[in-house]
């Protein structure tokens, strides 16, 4: 831990120095596109991988999604590299990655009124690009913008803010997102899509929290937060692990959505929707060929959250067991708006071992080439993208050991087996086993590597247990 004691000015100098830090985790996925792979070197490579070891941290309550990393942030007064989780009944914790000790812990107002019960949240929180606030959201619908410094909640302006008109059954699942001046955040339903919930995103000015778009994914035509009562549909749940991704140069938002009536007018279930940066307009949208079948069947394309390989290609894999090469061009084949048409991927191929997504792929970029990576609970895989006038993906390997969204880093990519425990630790480019770390069992969790440490929250939200651990992973000798 470092122990260097900073005046207030003299933090403040700091904290603005390092808003590019390349050591920091800010959000799910290391950066707002979600690609799960870091850029520059985290400290760990396949040499001492194996050596690290495993510090157990209580946390009140279950962090049912990722941690997210601050290199040197300045807390309490001094300098801490520092994680921050948010646990499933709106607890944030900021621990300190060296000694594990926390630092401060935030519990949002009226935490007893949804404390043990089955009204959850699964958003990993989204730091600030200025390294001193963090957003995270809490069961009662509410998005909380909080100091880095010491937990404290910021009320300035409209802070904290409401995303939904029904927090009992439309939940914050999927991952907090931030894109230049917004919070983005995305909204689903509860566990056996009980109506009545519509999938919506919430676009959130982070200076005054001032809500500047909802586009709902039903009733797209009201611009607003609606009560759910009133849309005479329900479903289109926005509830895979990355939530709203952020195209790299456009900064278009890109969403894919769960169960729901489709007509490719007002009504998106099951599809892929591309909005613009400030989610005020409808771009484009792919919705497959069978989504009457999709939604039939429970098979929500929105299982999973879209990967961007290139500018100009994005995979969306779905509970069908499918992977959907599409045209971020042209989504649906024909068109460069959204319109009533279905299909329009250039590829569909096997998820491994045709198994159902629930997890956010990785996307590494190394030697000039595209590397896809989807992991499900039976099985993980790596993939290549062979460019030319016909892009195509190309699966290198698989290993019928599953896990939860992986992330790659130096080389290395992590995958939490969540029904058997452990954290597995391959060679991104052959599949072969590295090593695995000790882990217990867990949900939509999953791990973040920087600055030679590994953070892995532990737990199943639904079981509404009040504790869980967070594993941190380290060379020997480098707790204080």
């Amino acid at each position: 831990m470092r122990l260097l004691v900073l005046s207030a000015a003299a933090l403040a100098a700091v904290v603005l120095a390092r808003a590019a830090t390349a050591g920091d985790w800010p959000v799910f996925g290391s950066e707002p596109g979600r690609s799960g792979a870091p850029t520059g070197s985290t400290g760990i490579t396949a040499a001492i991988v194996s050596k690290l070891v495993r510090q157990q941290i209580q946390l009140d309550g279950v962090a049912d999604s990722s941690a997210v990393y601050l290199h040197d942030a300045a807390v309490k007064g001094a300098l801490h590299d520092t994680f921050f989780v948010t646990t499933s009944y709106g607890r944030t914790e900021a621990i300190d990655a060296d000694t594990g000790n926390m630092l401060w812990e935030y519990v949002p107002p009226g935490v007893a009124g949804w404390d043990h019960s089955a009204q959850i949240t699964t958003a990993a929180p989204a730091l600030d690009p200025d390294r001193r606030s963090l957003y995270a959201a809490s069961p009662d619908g509410k998005i909380h913008k909080l100091s880095v410094a010491d937990g404290s909640e910021i009320t300035a302006g409209g802070w904290p803010v409401t995303i939904t008109l029904d927090a009992k059954h439309e939940k914050i699942g999927p991952a907090l997102n931030v894109s230049g001046s917004l919070v983005l955040a995305g909204t689903g339903g509860y566990i056996g899509d009980i109506p009545p919930y519509q999938g919506h995103v919430v676009a959130i000015d982070r200076s005054s929290g001032r809500i500047v778009n909802v586009f709902n994914t039903l009733c797209s035509n009201r611009r607003r937060l609606i009560e759910p009562t009133s849309c005479r549909q329900s479903g289109s749940a926005v509830w895979g692990r990355g939530g709203v991704v952020v195209e790299p140069g456009s900064h278009r938002l890109l969403v894919a959505t769960g169960n729901a009536y489709w007509d490719g007018r007002t009504f998106w279930g099951d599809s892929v929707l591309e909005l613009s940066p400030d989610a005020g307009k409808l771009l484009q949208a792919f919705t497959p060929t069978n989504t009457d079948l999709l939604q039939v069947n429970d098979l929500d394309l929105g299982s999973s959250s879209p990967a961007i390989l290139t500018p100009h290609l994005v995979v969306q894999a779905g509970k069908d067991g499918k992977l959907k090469l599409l045209d971020l061009d042209r989504l649906n084949g024909k068109t460069a708006k959204a319109a009533p048409i279905r299909g329009g991927a250039l590829q569909v191929l096997p998820a491994p071992r045709g198994r159902q997504v629930l997890a956010t792929p990785a996307v590494w970029h190394t030697g000039g080439r595209a590397w896809l990576y989807v992991a499900d609970f039976s099985a993980t895989a790596g993939y290549v993208l062979v460019p030319g006038a016909k892009p195509r993906l190309k699966r290198v390997w698989e290993t019928h050991t599953g896990g939860s969204s992986p992330v790659v880093a130096d080389g290395l990519l992590y995958a939490y087996d969540v029904l058997n425990g452990g954290l597995r630790v391959y060679s991104a480019k052959t599949g072969k086993l590295v090593t695995t770390l000790p882990a217990g069992l867990g949900h939509w969790n999953s791990p973040i590597v920087a600055d030679g440490r590994i953070a892995l929250p532990e737990g199943d939200a639904n079981q509404h247990r009040s504790t869980s651990v967070l594993d941190i992973y380290r060379l020997p000798g480098r707790t204080s």
